[in-house]
């Protein structure tokens, strides 16, 4: 039976409502609570609901960068003891407040055995294929010719070919290699990378590691000169407080009318108002997005409400941040963070410890 002194668990943003039974067994040990809507602390109504909600609890399990904890929330939380992430980071915890405050965060332990390149960890497989889906469903139309042929209609555009095209990758990184590799060898599509310290050299060898001949992935000068040649633009960048705002109005001015730009990598690389106010004057093809400034979109987003690919407005393709949503990579974190629980509770040291 549990007791008042019995830890509580909370697990946030559990979407699909599938992490709760990896728990139960540890039960009357533990008593467990899922929230599967997400509270925005930059939003003070929202912030104040966060804290009350988590108040409570000692155990605190999060998924990678959907609900933010940044320090004032954490002080707010004395009973907060250990703090698990899926992923090997989170850059929406405050880590450095954590530790001022005693607080144990863990996140994903490294594989035993990490993938030899060309593979991908689990996460980044599903990521590539979806930046994939994401790409193809814009340049096919798929999903606005469903809603077409649904309310009876039938043909009423043009699909965009690919073959021939480039393929801009902004950040050769695994994913953005896995990305350009596809485009080359499925789509005959040429590779045109950049990213702030990326040369030729290094360019060759990511081509090279998945059998490919030097020059298949060419560097562009700049990033404004990868923006202006690429009929598909793919992002592929770590976030970072440089990296934020790195497609602003300047690159989406150059770059072609008829041109696609996909992000499945973080919202704020792309600067969201100049994005939008591109879209508006139908100035780009498209863009299909994964991710967006603020997480989930709100029910009056302009994300949702645009109107777009109608009135001279660009085309606008949305998912809901599922670029590694697959359900072997969900379930396979929440058992590494039931593992991490168990050892907590035993009084052991906690695996992928991040402070």
């Amino acid at each position: 039976m549990a007791t008042s002194t019995t830890p509580q668990l909370a697990i946030l943003d559990d979407y699909q409502n599938v992490a709760a039974p990896h728990f139960a067994h540890l039960a009357p040990r533990l008593t467990t609570t899922s929230f599967p809507n997400t509270l925005q602390p930059s939003d003070p109504a929202q912030k104040a609901a966060l804290v009350a909600r988590l108040r409570p609890f000692a155990i605190i399990a999060v998924m990678r960068e959907r609900t933010p904890l940044p320090a004032d929330v954490l002080a707010a939380l004395p009973q907060l003891k250990l703090l698990i992430t899926s992923g090997p980071k989170n850059a929406a915890i405050d880590i450095a407040a954590c530790s001022r405050l005693g607080i144990v965060v863990a996140g994903s332990p490294p594989p035993a055995t990490p993938p030899a390149p060309p593979q991908l960890a689990p996460s980044l497989d599903a990521t590539k294929e979806h930046t994939w889906a994401l790409i193809l469903g814009l340049a096919r139309n798929i999903a606005r010719d469903d809603a077409v042929v649904h309310a009876g209609g039938w043909q009423t555009s043009f699909a965009t070919g690919l073959a021939g095209k480039t393929l801009g990758v902004l950040g050769l990184g695994r994913l953005g290699a896995a990305t350009a590799h596809i485009g080359a060898v499925a789509f005959g599509m040429k590779i045109l990378a950049w990213s702030s310290s990326l040369s030729q050299d290094a360019a060759d060898e990511k081509a090279q590691v998945y059998g490919l001949p030097a020059g298949s992935f060419a560097v562009a000068p700049s990033k404004e000169a990868l923006c202006r040649e690429a009929d598909v633009l793919s992002v592929h960048y770590v976030l970072s407080d440089r990296s934020r705002g790195m497609v602003g109005a300047k690159e989406l001015a150059v770059m072609k009318p008829t041109a696609l730009l996909v992000n499945t990598s973080r919202g704020p690389l792309i600067d969201e108002g100049s994005l939008l106010a591109c879209l508006k004057q139908g100035r780009i093809g498209g863009v299909a997005l994964d991710v967006f400034e603020t997480e989930p979109l709100g029910s009056g987003s302009e994300w949702r409400t645009g109107g777009w690919g109608r009135e001279g407005k660009s085309r606008v393709l949305l998912s809901p941040h599922m670029g590694y949503a697959e359900e072997r990579v969900m379930l396979g974190w929440y058992e590494e963070a039931v593992e991490n629980v168990e050892r907590w509770l035993a009084g052991r040291e906690v695996v992928g410890r991040l402070n």
